[in-house]
């Protein structure tokens, strides 16, 4: 080997030492980013819970029922009652986290009960959604999972680390329209007051609703149009399936549309379907992760509930927002037989020259498409920041609709808790 071709392998490997040094710096250095907000306390910013042993949040005046033993960790809410978990006036802050369980968590309760959120003593809610839904269980169904803004540690409580900057106030309401009395509801609100938000700062919303059936050739919307500036964090879509018109037939092609800034006739954005939406392919199972899950995957109630957060990818908006996904199935093999039978319906399939009706002497030759439109039953609660307290959305349906179709998830055998205190717990 020659000095010369020596003397560049000398400099290559020096060269690569210093990249590999100076990446393990950055990587070090990345790793302590957050750190200096765990030892820094931002100048007049305080600290505050609201819970049933301190409604208001007030400054040395929590704990004091039975002598501060735990005289009052939750209260009872009747029928058609409506509680404020927390409230501020005249001050600016951020709620930093929200934690819930009740003993009652059934379909009827978990859809029953309505959580809103009011911002600057606005008189329209900015969040406004079931219970359930609004902590990513979808279907009325817990389950245990984590991801980057919400959690359920066993499936029996409800988290959310989520920021909700406010400028002169929040409260946060819950009603019980389940129709049932709540005998326990635990919780915390945890807040800061004192924060300086600045003119780019934006407020939380959230958003639910519902179509059973959807509409032919129509796209459910997750959600609907709104105005201003802001950014789409994500859904939790719950799907009940139409088994008596499709049979168990794979329902899950449609893409996911945002429909941002004036787009009208196509988006801006757009995926390439349901399950390739939530991070997975070719079907999905029961998951959970950061930013995507499937948490219902119930293959034989054939029912499906899903998530998906937009944190690392994020969906900004300038003038409007508007987000859609298709109902589009697929058939295909053997399963194109059950749609042959006399007693089926036709099939609508979409070709380049429009949508078709399949007939079912033809329905073979048809399938070459393999996709087909749908109607089913679809809900969503919509995550969203948006630069103003209100977004102008209509009220969500009534709990009736919000109930109805529903399946008792099947339940878990009986630990010491439940044994002790008898219900759902």
């Amino acid at each position: 080997m020659g000095r010369p071709l020596v003397k560049q392998l000398i400099m290559i490997v020096a060269a690569m030492a210093f990249v590999m040094s100076a990446g393990l710096l950055r990587a070090a250095d990345l790793a302590l980013e957050p750190a200096p907000d765990l030892y820094r306390i931002p100048d007049g910013v305080q600290t505050r819970w609201a819970s049933a042993e301190n409604w208001l949040g007030e400054k040395g005046k929590a704990a004091q029922s039975f002598r501060g033993r735990k005289g009052s960790p939750f209260f009872e809410l009747a029928p058609g009652e409506q509680k404020v978990l927390a409230e501020v006036k005249g001050q600016a802050g951020t709620v930093r986290r929200i934690w819930i369980t009740i003993k009652d968590r059934s379909p009827e309760m978990l859809r029953g009960m309505k959580i809103e959120m009011f911002w600057d003593g606005a008189t329209e809610p900015a969040v406004s959604a079931p219970l359930g839904d609004f902590f990513c269980q979808g279907l009325g169904r817990m389950v245990a999972f984590d991801s980057a803004l919400f959690s359920s540690p066993e499936g029996r409580s409800f988290c959310t680390t989520i920021p909700m900057p406010f400028r002169t106030g929040m409260k946060i309401v819950v009603t019980n329209e389940s129709g049932k009395p709540l005998t326990r509801f635990f919780y915390d609100v945890n807040y800061t007051l004192g924060d300086k938000h600045d003119d780019n700062v934006l407020y939380f919303h959230a958003y639910w609703r519902r179509e059973n059936p959807t509409t032919m050739q129509k796209d459910f919307e997750i959600l609907p149009k709104v105005t201003g500036r802001g950014r789409y964090l994500g859904a939790v879509l719950s799907v009940i399936p139409n088994t008596n018109r499709y049979y168990r037939t794979w329902w899950g092609e449609g893409e996911v549309k945002a429909y941002i800034d004036g787009d009208t006739e196509l988006p801006t954005l757009a995926g390439t379907g349901t399950e390739d939406y939530i991070g997975t392919g070719w079907g999905q199972g029961q998951y959970a992760c950061k930013y995507f899950g499937s948490l219902v995957a119930d293959e034989k109630l054939f029912q499906y509930a899903f998530y998906r957060l937009h944190i690392p990818d994020p969906v900004f908006f300038h003038q409007d927002c508007r987000v859609t996904i298709q109902q589009i199935g697929l058939v295909m093999g053997d399963d194109v037989k059950l749609f042959q039978k006399a007693d089926s319906e036709p099939l609508y399939i979409t070709t380049e020259a429009g949508t078709i009706v399949a007939p079912k002497d033809k329905l073979g030759a048809t399938l070459r498409y393999r996709y087909y439109e749908r109607q089913d039953d679809w809900a969503a609660c919509a995550w969203f920041y948006l630069d103003k307290p209100t977004n102008g959305l209509p009220e969500i349906a009534p709990a009736k609709e919000r109930i109805a179709g529903l399946a008792a998830p099947p339940q878990p055998k009986p630990g010491f808790f439940k044994r002790l205190f008898g219900g759902a717990i």
